[in-house]
Parts: structure tokens; sequence; C-alpha cells
């Protein structure tokens, strides 16, 4: 399956109401990678596509998250509108290993009832990964 083709299943995932999407960068090497070489980031896209398949949980492809220096990268959002919720920016991902435990948790956000991952139930991966977490859009920190 070539990268065109997986972006496009995971366009169609996303229209049909995937509650979380996990955006993967292909573009992500090791630094004394040739630049011809097959990209770390390439095989972590097709690697959490695969481990996504029937969760529910949509992937999408995608070029440069500019997080080079602590590639692989990934971010993983919730699209349901009806819960405000963060976005969740992971670095340090490994190709080979890490694909199951960002489709962990999506499931983890995509179930939370208060818009954010809980961080106990997260996979080894997304606790020593965690590069951000954006709130969201229209949030507002009540002071006391």
């Amino acid at each position: 399956m070539t990268l065109a083709d997986m972006r496009k299943d995971a366009d169609g995932e996303a229209r049909n109401g995937a509650s979380t999407v996990i955006y993967v960068c292909t573009t992500c090497r090791r630094p004394d990678d040739p630049e011809d070489h097959p990209r770390p980031g390439a095989a972590l896209a097709a690697a959490t596509i695969h481990a996504a398949e029937n969760t529910g949980i949509a992937v999408q492809p995608l070029r440069c998250l500019a997080n080079c220096k602590r590639g692989c990268s990934a971010v993983l959002r919730r699209t349901d509108a009806s819960i405000p919720s963060w976005t969740y920016v992971f670095g340090h991902l490994d190709a080979a290993a890490d694909a199951q435990a960002l489709v962990q948790g999506a499931q983890l956000l995509a179930g939370s009832t208060d818009g954010l991952m809980p961080w106990r139930a997260r996979p080894e991966a997304l606790k020593r990964g965690l590069i951000a977490r954006v709130p969201p859009f229209d949030f507002s920190e009540q002071s006391e």
C-alpha cells in the first residue's frame, strides 16, 4: 500500500465518524539516515494504520509535524465536539513498537468524559514521549 493509499483510506475513515484521529508524521527520520533511506515515520504511519483497523480510530499520515529532533512524532486529537478535548503531541516514538500504544491512547481519549487522556492508563510510550498537551480552542481556565 502506498502512502497516497494510506491517506485516502484514513480520510475516508475520518469522514465516516471516527471520534479520534491519530496524525502520524511520515517524514520523521534519524539524523544519520541518508535522504533516500526509508523513513521511520512512514513505517510508524503504516503500522499505526494496521493497528487501528476495525477500532473506529482514524489514522492520518501527514508530512512534518516540525518535531524533528524528537521524532518519530504523532498527534492524538478527538474530533467529537460534544466534549471539549485536549490535543496530545508525542515524540521519541519507536516505529517498530509504538503503533499499538498510539491506538490505545486514542481509545482512552475517545472514551474520556472530561476531554483528557488519563495518565495512569496510558501506555508507557505515551507517558515518556509526551511533548505537549494543547487545550481546546475555546479553553479558559477558572482561577480561584
